[in-house]
């Protein structure tokens, strides 16, 4: 017996899941019309509600997502004609709807694919991503209104308060009408810096769910895949940016260690230690694409590689070795000295010393994160103690160590990394002959 299509079965279903992907599209395509994010939303929503009360009992429309921009339309007309400040655009939305109309007779039939939706969607990822708003604003505005997560989604995926997220969306958008950010991709020189702000609330993103930094699990899939995907879109709606493509490449390798980064019972498992066979080889042929993309535009361009790019390089060193053994840390180190050089970060330093340490020895490694340490620029940082403390151990210096490994444990906030690190710190005292500290009560 042939299975019917899920659309057909469970229409509630099928509205949710349509939802999930045309959200995005639908807000983006009617705040250039309306000129207005909530507005925006609101006929959004308004074409939920239609199409929850239609489909149950019409069926699914050959196409849900032309469906829903055309039932979003015919709301924006309503909307615009109530509210003067609209007025100028009504004659731009007849234009439209006549159009489809003409083309597409009764909103079942398909919407087909429009150039004019894919520069809607850029606009939003640029207007979502504007410098002008906060790190922690433009990554959830980026989540809502173009990766379509609602705000308790975001909440839970960054373990705060569903409050606080609705909070930073409102005052983003307040800020983005107070401060006049125009809803257009900018051009020249200013595209290059807010490209850059773009790439980076991605990378956030990924990050976030890559290691996250408080609650209980480390991975966080969800948030990776909705990054991937923001990446995905943005590699593709920018094809001739390099920058897009090496951010793309980087989150591919990276995404493809997940399933054996987390042992048994949610534990954290370090690359180093990590089942290779595990690892995702579509993922990784994706990310190898992705990076010969970005280094083919830099070298027709007659420029080099950039931040994303380089950290891609890395990223596939690891991919292509058959062992941890087998790693050519020469390679990692080089390729990080040259980000260093570039790209200076504290953060870019420390992992340049464990990339050191594995080609000139752990004391090679321990000055340089001395160094970092003397300098006092990632105090708060519990990576620099716990890298500290593995240094230390392959120095035979456990009981230094056991007290990096415990300042560590003080200064995440992940469950899974605390139990880690608390783990470490218990083997240090084996090694030493040191009696364990009581547990806190």
């Amino acid at each position: 017996m042939s299975r019917e299509q899920p659309s057909e079965q469970h229409p509630g279903r099928a509205v949710e899941a349509v939802w999930r992907m045309e959200w995005p599209r639908l807000v983006a395509g009617l705040t250039r019309i309306v000129g207005d994010i909530d507005a925006a939303e609101e006929l959004a929503q308004d074409a939920l509600v239609a199409a929850l009360e239609q489909w149950p009992r019409d069926g699914v429309p050959p196409n849900p997502g032309g469906w829903l921009m055309l039932t979003a339309k015919h709301r924006a007309i309503d909307l615009v004609r109530r509210n003067q400040t609209f007025a100028r655009k009504l004659a731009l939305l007849g234009r439209e709807l006549a159009t489809e109309r003409k083309e597409q007779p009764g909103l079942s039939v398909a919407l087909d694919p429009d150039p004019a939706i894919e520069d809607d969607l850029l606009r939003m990822i640029f207007t979502a991503c504007h410098p002008v708003l906060s790190s922690q604003a433009r990554v959830a505005l980026t989540l809502r209104l173009v990766g379509g997560l609602t705000t308790e989604e975001i909440a839970r995926a960054f373990v705060v308060p569903e409050s606080t997220v609705a909070q930073r969306i409102v005052r983003a958008k307040r800020t983005i009408a107070a401060r006049r950010v125009p809803y257009a991709v900018p051009h020249g020189a200013e595209l290059a810096a807010r490209l850059d702000s773009v790439l980076e609330v991605i990378y956030l993103i990924f990050n976030e769910g890559y290691s996250a930094t408080a609650g209980e699990d480390w991975l966080r899939v969800e948030l990776c895949e909705d990054a991937l995907r923001l990446a995905r879109m943005l590699a593709t709606l920018m094809p001739e940016e390099a920058e897009a493509h090496g951010l793309l490449a980087l989150l591919e390798l990276q995404a493809s260690r997940s399933r054996a980064r987390i042992g048994p019972a949610k534990t954290l498992v370090l690359l180093a230690d990590q089942e290779r066979s595990r690892w995702d080889q579509l993922l990784i042929r994706r990310g190898f694409a992705a990076l010969a993309r970005a280094h083919a535009i830099d070298r027709n361009r007659g420029r080099p590689p950039g931040r994303y790019t380089l950290q891609a390089a890395i990223a596939a060193v690891h991919a292509m070795a058959p062992s941890a053994e087998q790693t050519d840390w020469r390679r990692i180190a080089g390729l990080y000295a040259v980000l260093a050089e570039r790209f200076p970060s504290p953060i870019v330093e420390l992992n340049r010393a464990v990339a050191v340490s594995k080609v000139h020895g752990p004391a090679a490694g321990l000055e340089l994160v001395d160094a970092l340490v003397t300098a006092g620029v990632l105090d708060s940082y519990h990576l620099l103690p716990a890298v500290r403390g593995d240094l230390l151990v392959h120095l035979g210096r456990h009981h230094e160590a056991r007290a990096e490994f415990a300042r560590a444990a003080t200064l995440t906030d992940n469950d899974a990394e605390r139990a880690f690190l608390r783990d470490r710190v218990a083997e240090c005292e084996r090694a030493s002959g040191e009696a364990p500290d009581a547990e806190p009560s």
